[in-house]
């Protein structure tokens, strides 16, 4: 059964009728055939429309849906032989943060992301997508693994930011963010990531030092989430039952467009109009022909060059030219 978002009910309306039209059109006699082509049209028509002028805080809402695909989603998809390695080598598993090599279209790679779950008991299990210090430690553990063994490394960024537990704080998650920013910028192998829903604050920042910063067309990339923004800066807006997220949103400039714009990233990979949710097996091809083709830009480059030209790429975001 399909989940509609808050502003998708004209379409779930539209939808809804179609549907009875089929069960109609099953059970008797009657024909309705014509109608259900015109109502598909116009539900497609209106489908466009709306995705087409999405603001930042619906775009938000998109990145979040629950049937968005997710890390095993894609490799399941795309990738051969994966192994998933556990443990940091100091404290546990951290199961929010999923990695391990894999073949993918005849290449041997490390792919590394975030995994939320897709119902209550695995999103409790892979805690939200939200990692410890151990999750950050581990993919430190599987960069250092995949420049060993001259393997490109590709990250899935998918999550709200960093678990914000007292335990997280106790054994260092700052320092374990920072390490594994440091990593990522300081790779002697080819890093390609993709913020493929929510990329939160240092939590994604961690995964997300790469040669090649992809985003699908409907995530959201932020140094905080609107509500903590919004939290921030208008403390009573609960209190008096305002809602400022959207505005929040919309300040901060969170969407794909407007981080290619910004130069944050390199890529937008177009997601199946009415979100990536919407069609799976699409979304899963799109990306991989993304993910082929940077791998394909960086292979040829040496350790040097891929640092030096991670460093500059990070450098020039923001600068502005003297005139």
């Amino acid at each position: 059964m399909r989940t509609y978002l808050d502003f998708e009910k004209p379409i779930a309306e539209l939808e809804g009728r179609i549907d009875d039209l089929r069960r109609m059109d099953a059970a008797a006699d009657v024909n309705v055939t014509d109608e259900i082509t015109r109502l598909e049209s116009r539900a497609e028509k209106l489908l466009s429309d709306t995705y087409s002028k999405l603001s930042r805080w619906q775009k938000t809402s998109v990145a979040r849906h629950a049937s968005r695909p997710h890390f095993q989603d894609y490799v399941g998809g795309l990738m051969e032989d994966f192994t998933a390695l556990a443990g940091d080598r100091a404290f546990g598993e951290d199961l929010a943060i999923v990695g391990g090599p894999a073949r993918f279209r005849g290449r041997s790679i490390m792919v590394i992301g975030h995994e939320k779950g897709n119902d209550t008991d695995s999103r409790l299990k892979h805690n939200f997508g939200m990692a410890r210090p151990e999750g950050y430690r581990k993919a430190i553990r599987l960069m250092d693994m995949a420049e060993k063994f001259d393997l490109p490394v590709v990250t899935l960024v998918d999550t709200p930011g960093a678990y914000p537990g007292l335990g997280a704080e106790e054994r260092g998650q700052a320092e374990a963010i920072a390490t594994s920013t440091e990593k990522c910028l300081g790779l002697g192998a080819p890093v390609i990531s993709v913020i493929v829903g929510e990329g939160g604050s240092g939590g994604a920042v961690a995964l997300a030092g790469a040669n090649r910063v992809l985003m699908l067309e409907h995530a959201v990339y932020s140094v905080i989430s609107p509500e903590g923004c919004a939290s921030i800066l208008w403390k009573d807006a609960a209190a008096k039952g305002d809602n400022k997220a959207p505005e929040a949103a919309e300040s901060m400039r969170i969407s794909a467009q407007d981080l290619l714009e910004l130069g944050v990233i390199e890529e937008i990979v177009a997601e199946p109009m009415g979100g990536a949710h919407r069609d799976q097996k699409l979304m899963i091809e799109r990306l991989g022909d993304a993910i082929e083709h940077a791998i394909h830009d960086l292979e040829n480059l040496s350790p040097k060059e891929l640092i030096k030209q991670r460093r500059e790429k990070f450098l020039a975001i923001g600068r502005v030219g003297l005139s």
